[in-house]
């Protein structure tokens, strides 16, 4: 492998920023990957010299804003290899994505009596609106459990499974445990027993690391966050098959998302129109076209073996650290690190890192029925990128040890 992480740094001007007078450490990719400088200058480009509205004027700056809008979303379409870019719909984000597919098929073909099935490492996300929609509708939910390594316990699918399951959502990688889940086996077990259930994915963790294919994995909806992807925050993505698409109803009414509009009827756009009403986030999209644009010229496989390796260095060096316990360490996991440290309180161990330049998370990460699973309040994450070095990894493992000592005496 010639991975040259030291290349591909300087395209991250944070990266040799200091803090508190000490080099930065950025480990804390899970909750927003930095953007390299292509992307920042893309979305200034626009801003400086493209701004204008999209889809709604005759003028040639508006035709080409258009143009870059519209080839961002190919750019979407080709990434996760979709048969249309037609089935890319731009949203603020993954949770908007999933209220979006709730509040239109879920109340369309979720009932009273019905079901939807989640697993218990989901993100408050993929577990909120489903929620709402249940309790709205008299529907109710199940769960998949998770073992003690962190992994989806498989063998109770069948059971919790039941011809009263409409909906399977689940996330494709844990954002605390890193668990990478075998989206294609479940997808393809859950629709043996149930052929008529639809399958949504939460991609927000996943799309960074390892490459998604929405057709070879056979998912009805996938749905991630551009910042996620190195790319802005405020634009996500819904993935849907057209013929799921084309049969929701449209979620937000206004501008844009018409054909016509009377006092007496209003006709809506085809999908992906109807749901994008109003002036969509313009620069934002471009921006996360420019980031996969990015991405697309890095090698996947020297990507996810160049993570692997700085996790196994993370992992060796933290477990080595009395008292200190990682949670989730299945066979296929992320570059995501979550550890509780016996005594020490996560936030006081974060408070101590940042004082260090180490920048992870401390809390429950959004996902407090996992927390709840594991019998703690709280973690300690660190999530590794393309762009961390053995650096990075080190001033973890020594700031870590260090803070310990401290609480320890």
């Amino acid at each position: 492998m010639n991975y040259q992480v030291s290349e591909i740094r300087k395209d991250f001007p944070l990266l040799d920023k200091s803090f508190h007078d000490k080099p930065l450490h950025y480990l804390d990719s899970a909750v927003s990957g930095q953007m390299p400088l292509s992307v920042i200058e893309r979305i200034r480009q626009y801003e400086m010299h493209e701004h204008t509205n999209v889809h709604r004027g005759v003028s040639t700056l508006s035709q080409e804003a258009t143009d870059h809008f519209e080839a961002a979303r190919t750019n979407v379409a080709k990434f996760l290899n979709t048969a249309s870019s037609k089935e890319i719909v731009w949203t603020r984000g993954t949770t908007e994505s999933i209220n979006l597919v709730a509040q239109t098929w879920g109340r369309q073909n979720i009932k009273q009596g019905d079901e939807i099935c989640l697993t218990e490492m989901e993100h408050h996300a993929n577990i909120v609106p489903w929620q709402m929609l249940a309790e709205s509708v008299g529907a109710s939910l199940k769960i998949i459990p998770v073992d003690d390594r962190g992994e989806l316990c498989l063998e109770e699918l069948s059971k919790v499974l039941s011809p009263k399951t409409k909906l399977l959502a689940l996330t494709h990688v844990s954002n605390v445990l890193g668990t990478i889940n075998p989206i294609k086996q479940i997808i393809s077990m859950a629709k043996q027993q149930i052929p008529s259930l639809t399958v949504l994915v939460d991609g927000a963790q996943a799309v960074a690391h390892i490459p998604v294919d929405v057709r070879d994995l056979d998912v009805d909806f996938y749905v991630f966050s551009g910042h996620k992807l190195s790319g802005p925050t405020g634009i996500g993505i819904l993935y849907g098959r057209e013929a799921l698409l084309e049969a929701m109803p449209p979620w937000h009414g206004g501008g844009n998302m018409i054909l016509s509009v009377s006092w007496n009827k209003t006709t809506y756009m085809a999908s992906p129109g109807k749901f994008e009403a109003g002036t969509p986030p313009i620069a934002a999209a471009i921006g996360l076209g420019e980031a996969i644009n990015y991405l697309s010229k890095l090698d996947f496989k020297e990507v996810h073996a160049h993570e692997q390796k700085l996790l196994k260095r993370a992992s060796e060096g933290l477990k080595k650290i009395p008292g200190l316990r990682i949670l989730g360490e299945s066979s296929e996991k992320v570059s995501v690190i979550s550890f509780v440290v016996e005594g020490v309180h996560p936030h006081d161990l974060g408070t101590l890192l940042d004082h260090e330049g180490i920048v992870i998370r401390a809390g429950h990460h959004c996902a407090q029925p996992l927390m709840e699973r594991y019998k703690v309040p709280a973690t300690t994450r660190a999530s590794l990128a393309y762009y961390n070095n053995e650096a990075d990894v080190d001033a973890l493992i020594e700031s870590t040890r260090k803070s310990v000592e401290m609480f320890h005496g």
